[in-house]
């Protein structure tokens, strides 16, 4: 593709995933423009994440700002649409599931470009979850879709996408790989005074979760008796979105006050989240990326759902599916914490971002 095309980003995940794709569009010297959509936006948080990657600035930031989902996706896509006209896009990359990634698309869609999807195939099968509808839809509007997996192929496959559907590999392991040399000697271990193993690494956003008061009630009961019963530290990297959800519903106190508790707000940078994740006895979380990344690091998940459309963790005996009752979340981080580690990651080599670029590329 010798026409300019648009990445366009706009949560932290989404940058990480992308940043390889990014190292190797600068590598190659392509005419490319990086777009921020300013959906999640925290300067020096993403700051860190452009620097430990050795990143160039976005070319534009669209700061479209948080808001209901509808609102969000409507300002992306009128904001980027805008830029692709200006700026003579011929081709969008879009990552994931986010509310940027379906705008993104849906710009692209709209004016009858070649839209190429990364991590393309993940299904949880519960539309509920706003992340669900986002990558379906980004999915049945793409021309080229990078599935990391092939249980995602087969999701695509299953729906009637058949054709250009490519199987690549995982970003997240290509990202993985290039931070992975200084995990182990992270100042974080250090400053939390962290013992290797003695911990539960601890995250919490998903809507479905924190916006459920009866859910979060049993989730903290479940993470205190993880301290109490389990004799673990437990070490949460708290999200903003969780942190006003606590103060709304008076539990702030409760839940900085849990037995062994280690609170770091704001969250930690993804360099240090995956020196923590290395570390630990167990990963204790709702997020679909540190599902992926706990696997690909060797360490045990144990995840605060009742779906995940990463089963291929689940199919390996690197994570387990716990809900939200105390109960069930006991015996899983318990069962977990002892369960042998000697998977073999199903996310590939770590050169997925080469292929995507390949295939992306050509045409």
């Amino acid at each position: 593709m010798g026409k300019r095309f648009a990445i366009i980003v706009g949560t932290r995940p989404e940058i990480i995933k992308m940043a390889p794709v990014i190292r190797e569009c600068e590598r190659r010297k392509v005419d490319y423009r990086l777009v921020h959509s300013g959906q999640h936006y925290d300067h020096a948080m993403d700051r860190a994440i452009f620097e430990q990657f050795q990143l160039p600035d976005p070319h534009v930031n669209l700061r479209v700002g948080s808001g209901r989902h509808g609102e969000v996706t409507a300002r992306i896509l009128e904001k980027f649409e805008a830029y692709i006209l200006q700026e003579d896009i011929r081709a969008v990359l879009v990552h994931g599931d986010t509310n940027t990634t379906l705008a993104g698309a849906l710009a692209a869609a709209k004016l009858n470009l070649p839209i190429g999807h990364v991590e393309a195939g993940l299904r949880s099968f519960d539309r509920t979850m706003p992340e669900e509808v986002n990558r379906v839809l980004a999915d049945h509007v793409a021309t080229h879709l990078f599935a990391p997996t092939p249980a995602a192929v087969d999701n695509l496959r299953a729906e009637g996408i058949k054709n250009g559907v490519y199987l690549t590999g995982q970003t997240a392991a290509d990202a993985i790989e290039f931070l992975r040399p200084g995990l182990a000697e992270h100042p974080i271990l250090n400053e939390l005074h962290l013992k290797p193993g003695a911990y539960v690494y601890l995250t919490l956003h998903r809507q479905e979760n924190t916006d459920h008061r009866e859910r979060m009630d049993f989730l903290i009961q479940g993470i205190e008796r993880v301290g109490k019963e389990l004799g673990f530290t437990i070490v949460c990297a708290l999200h903003p979105r969780t942190r006003g959800r606590l103060i709304e519903y008076g539990w702030l106190d409760r839940f900085y006050g849990i037995p062994g508790m280690r609170v770091v707000f704001p969250p930690v940078d993804v360099f240090a989240s995956l020196a923590l994740q290395s570390q630990a006895a167990v990963v204790l979380t709702d997020s679909g990326g540190l599902q992926e990344e706990a696997c690909m690091l060797g360490v045990p998940c144990v995840t605060l759902r009742e779906n995940t459309e990463r089963p291929e963790t689940l199919a390996i005996g690197s994570n387990r599916l716990a809900g939200y009752h105390p109960d069930t979340i006991v015996e899983a981080v318990s069962m977990m914490a002892r369960a042998p580690r000697g998977w073999t990651h199903p996310y590939g080599d770590g050169r997925a971002s080469i292929r995507i670029l390949d295939i992306f590329l050509a045409e």
